[in-house]
C-alpha cells in the first residue's frame, strides 16, 4: 500500500519532469543566444580597418595593438595538421593566463615557449598568418597546432576544420616585420 501512494506525494504546485525539461531547454537556448550576441565579429573588424595607405591606418592598425617581445624561436620548423578552436573556448583562461579571444591571432602548441611568435602557412593555399603561442595543445592525435578562429579564417582553414600547415618560428624582430606585412596586406584588400 505504501508503494502505491508514493507517486502522489508531489504537491500540485510543483512542476513535473517534462515542464522542468522545457524550462532547462529554454534557459540553454537563451544562454546560447546571449553568447552569440556577445561574440565579437571578426569579419566586421577586418572590414572596418582603414586602407594601408590612408592617414588613419597607423592610428587604428591592429599591427600596433600589442608589442612583440616573445622568445626567439627562429630555428623552429614543423609541418603537420592544424585545427582551430573558437566560441566554445572564448573567454576561458589559456596556458599563459590570458583569456582566450577567438578573434585574436593566437595558437596553441604543445612545446613552443608561451608568448613566442610563429608564422603559419596553409600548405594548400599559401596563405599565412603570424600568431602568438599563448596556449597548450592540441590534444587530438595527429594534430600539431590549434589556431584561433581568426587565424584559421585568414589562412582558409575554418570551413575545412583542419588542414596541413607549415610552421616557422620567428624572432621578435621577424615577428614584428611579418605582422606589419600581414596587416598591410589585409588592409589593402
Amino acid at each position: 500500500m505504501f508503494f502505491a501512494l508514493t507517486g502522489c506525494a508531489v504537491p500540485p504546485s510543483q512542476t513535473t519532469g517534462s515542464a522542468n525539461q522545457k524550462n532547462a531547454v529554454d534557459k540553454t537556448a537563451a544562454a546560447a543566444k546571449a553568447d552569440s550576441d556577445k561574440q565579437l565579429n571578426f569579419d566586421s573588424a577586418l572590414a572596418s580597418m582603414p586602407a594601408a595607405d590612408s592617414k588613419d591606418a597607423k592610428k587604428s592598425s591592429l599591427a600596433d595593438a600589442e608589442p612583440i617581445d616573445g622568445k626567439d624561436v627562429s630555428d623552429f620548423r614543423q609541418t603537420g595538421r592544424a585545427s582551430w578552436y573558437g566560441r566554445d573556448f572564448h573567454g576561458r583562461r589559456t596556458a599563459n593566463g590570458e583569456r582566450f579571444n577567438m578573434n585574436a591571432l593566437t595558437a596553441a602548441h604543445r612545446t613552443l615557449p608561451l608568448s613566442s611568435y610563429i608564422k603559419v602557412t596553409n600548405a594548400s593555399t599559401g596563405k599565412w598568418v603570424v600568431v602568438k603561442v599563448n596556449d597548450r595543445g592540441p590534444y587530438k592525435r595527429g594534430r600539431v597546432l590549434d589556431l584561433s578562429y581568426a587565424a584559421a579564417k585568414l589562412i582558409g582553414l575554418v570551413h575545412a576544420g583542419t588542414g596541413r600547415v607549415k610552421i616557422e618560428g620567428l624572432s621578435p624582430q621577424e615577428a614584428r616585420e611579418a605582422r606589419d606585412e600581414m596587416f598591410a596586406s589585409i588592409s589593402a584588400k
